[in-house]
């Protein structure tokens, strides 16, 4: 199978647009078959319009579900996700909001529940990324809007669901293979990833007694409007061949990932908890 290359280029928006990513992404392959997996259940995922949030909805779609996609000002990718999902005969709600307003995360659950009625699988996946390549650059603007976006969303969200998810239901935190193996331009994300990782093993121990099962997905690079958006907008250069120090030779596409979020949602990992999925091109990590 051949995977489009990668060349340099950068958006001047964080956060990035679908949109303008050339070449686009793939979201979820032809052949993809779905199998009612997640037929009548619901799904609320955060950074849903683009990347890797958007190809976990649209998998869910195609496998039965229900999907509330959360976006924080991406309006046109925001609705060019809700015609995918919308086309593969199932319901979609968007919401436009900031997670890392605790008040915008339970109207997010409020409304999910006003329209689906019910609520199975949380996916907290929106993130942000800045370059600075010394730490004395990280302002402290910076410093805590990562942290408010990547780990205080995650809980915000998580503790307004909470109270809905029933026995059997899931939760998926998205982390990142630079929580494993550390990226020195990316300090304060770094740091986020790893309090996600804390987050994901803590919560899996505190409900398992409760039937939910917490895990997350560890991705490598993978083609989604952050890297333009960040990488890109430092040095456009760095996105020459992106992905390619990977053991693969190249990054990843969002559909990639879509079937671990799946797999990790339905019955077919009933007996998993408190684990890490890597998707990384092959590069060897611990933890």
């Amino acid at each position: 199978m051949t995977y489009p290359k990668i060349h340099a280029q950068k958006q001047d928006r964080l956060p990035g647009l679908e949109r303008e990513m050339d070449p686009p992404a793939e979201f979820i392959r032809d052949d993809y078959k779905g199998s009612g997996k997640l037929a009548g259940m619901v799904a609320l995922v955060s950074g849903g319009d683009s990347g890797i949030g958007r190809a976990a909805a649209l998998h869910f779609a195609r496998e039965g579900a229900d999907v509330a996609i959360l976006y924080f000002d991406e309006h046109e990718d925001a609705e060019d996700a809700k015609q995918l999902i919308e086309a593969e005969g199932r319901r979609c709600l968007s919401l436009a909001g900031d997670i890392r307003d605790s008040g915008f995360c339970n109207d997010a659950v409020a409304k999910t529940l006003e329209a689906f009625g019910r609520l199975d699988v949380l996916i907290n996946n929106a993130g942000r990324q800045e370059v600075q390549t010394r730490l004395e650059d990280i302002t402290d603007e910076q410093w805590e809007k990562t942290f408010a976006t990547n780990i205080h969303g995650y809980f915000y969200l998580t503790r307004a669901a909470l109270p809905h998810l029933k026995a059997g239901a899931s939760i998926i935190n998205t982390t990142s293979i630079n929580s494993f193996i550390g990226h020195p331009m990316l300090v304060d994300y770094t740091a986020t990833k790893g309090a996600i990782d804390g987050f994901t093993r803590a919560l899996s121990q505190q409900l398992i007694e409760r039937d939910i099962r917490v895990n997350q997905i560890a991705p490598g690079p993978i083609w989604t409007p952050l890297q333009p958006a960040t990488l890109g907008k430092h040095d456009p250069q760095m996105l020459e061949d992106f992905g390619s120090q990977m053991p693969m030779g190249r990054c990843g596409q969002p559909s990639e990932l879509g079937p671990a979020y799946v797999y990790l949602a339905c019955k077919d990992s009933s007996y998993v908890s408190g684990q890490t999925i890597h998707i990384n091109g092959g590069k060897v990590v611990n933890g």
